[in-house]
């Protein structure tokens, strides 16, 4: 009987508070395993990067693929954080030194070219024989990816066309699935050949893993709380799987590494000092308030107007983590204050359904609202401000945009930060065809070349 080992990592979304001990885990068990004489793979399914934090945002994922270089990993997929909040030329660069394969078998150069850093498959032979296959798959966010520069394509359609290209060749087939939990069940159903599904994405913990049909799906959860690791074993003569077992260790219960807290600060205050590039010069200090005023948050929307061409814009103060204090302004306090990978977009609306969407923002329910994922790094949604729009009564219903009333059948141009098209907030946006997303700056470009003009 034949043994692999397989730990894997997902959503780390560049949450190190755990790493120290994520990289102690999977050097020493390999170190275990090897001098056991079983197989060890390490896989991450993609999303370890997210640009709130400093290091990530300023070497722009290079500084993740140094950390997975130095834990060993074999192989990674991205997900879409690596993927879409980076501009074509910084995601065809950030893994220039890796030592790792990246399998994404559905990203493509719009010539239909595949980039030279990534690839569809790697079959890993181990010292008895045995063939792993690999597979790797990313989220089909195909317009966005659109709007780089990059090509995405169906996700099933490429898994099939790898299987049948590893046909024949592979004893056990892998696949790294940034897809989503649902996807993953999907595959399991349908494709058999399929021993095992390591998944990402929809941050989905799966304690001991999960058997659809004949496949086990293996998930970790997110920001580096668990770590995976799954055992198969392998008739070693027939080359058949025998068992296959899952099982998640937790990072926060799991023994200190010795400096950790001190690793930790470390890749911080490396990546703040890359950010430490002067911005502007401010002669006063701006205020962002969640419930009253709000300044600064005024400024980004008057600038997230002028940038889309707009009629009018809104936003919620909550997006401004801080206000700005007078002086030097740098790259790494634009971060600080607005971390999100939220995009300037513009919607297209009739009167009547901007109406109903402006007086669903005076409802009460907002400014304490709290709001998880959507590309929303911040706590609370606060009050919404707006450029361009005038309420004109106390009952908020006589609306002017441009200081002209509101004209029901006339079509508007209305820019919002892209987290109000993905989420249920406004079913007028929601509905709506005429999205038009600006990609690949964030709303602190924005506001970053706001400032500069201000000097």
């Amino acid at each position: 009987m034949e043994v692999l080992h397989i730990y894997h990592t997902n959503d780390l979304h560049s949450h190190f508070e755990h790493w120290p001990r994520i990289h102690q885990l999977v050097t020493e068990r390999r170190k275990w395993h090897e001098k056991e004489g079983d197989q060890v793979l390490l896989f991450d399914i993609g999303d370890h990067m997210d640009r709130w934090h400093p290091l990530s945002d300023a070497t722009r994922g290079k500084g993740n693929c140094d950390l997975l270089n130095a834990a060993g990993y074999d192989a990674v997929t991205f997900g879409n954080n690596e993927g879409i909040t980076l501009s074509y030329d910084d995601l065809d660069q950030m893994y220039e030194n890796r030592k790792f394969k990246v399998l994404v078998a559905n990203l493509y150069r719009k010539d239909g070219t595949r980039p030279k850093w990534a690839q569809p498959t790697e079959i890993y032979t181990t010292n008895k024989g045995l063939r792993i296959g690999v597979i790797g798959l990313t989220v089909n966010f195909a317009h966005f990816y659109d709007l780089l520069g990059w090509k995405v394509t169906d996700p099933f359609e490429e898994l099939q066309y790898c299987l049948n290209d590893l046909d024949g060749k592979t004893d056990v087939n892998i696949l790294l699935s940034h897809l989503g939990i649902h996807d993953d069940e999907r595959i399991g159903e349908r494709f058999p050949e399929i021993d095992l599904v390591l998944g990402a994405h929809t941050h989905h913990i799966l304690h001991e893993g999960k058997i659809v049909g004949e496949t086990l799906l293996g998930a970790a959860g997110k920001f580096g709380q668990f770590t995976g690791h799954v055992v198969i074993e392998v008739d070693e003569n027939k080359k058949q799987v025998i068992s296959k077992k899952a099982v998640l260790y937790d990072m926060n219960n799991w023994d200190p590494v010795d400096k950790e807290d001190e690793m930790i600060e470390r890749l911080y205050a490396s990546g703040k000092s890359l950010l430490e590039e002067p911005v502007a010069n401010l002669p006063k200090p701006i205020e962002s308030k969640h419930f009253e005023e709000s300044p600064l948050a005024s400024l980004l929307c008057k600038t997230l107007k002028e940038w889309c061409e707009a009629d009018c814009a809104f936003l919620n103060a909550g997006l401004l983590l801080n206000g700005l204090d007078k002086g030097i302004v740098t790259n790494y306090d634009l971060l600080s204050i607005c971390p999100h990978p939220i995009n300037p977009c513009t919607v297209q609306l009739t009167g009547a359904e901007l109406k109903e969407v402006l007086l669903q923002t005076k409802d009460e329910k907002w400014p304490h609202l709290q709001v998880k994922g959507l590309g929303f790094r911040g706590t609370v949604m606060g009050n919404f401000v707006y450029e361009g729009v005038t309420f004109n009564s106390d009952s908020n219903r006589d609306i002017y945009i441009s200081d002209k009333p509101l004209d029901n059948k006339k079509l508007y141009t209305v820019a919002i930060p892209d987290m109000f098209t993905f989420g249920r907030f406004f079913p007028e946006i929601f509905r709506s065809e005429t999205k038009k997303y600006f990609l690949p700056e964030f709303l602190r470009d924005l506001l970053r070349k706001k400032l500069s003009e201000l000097q």
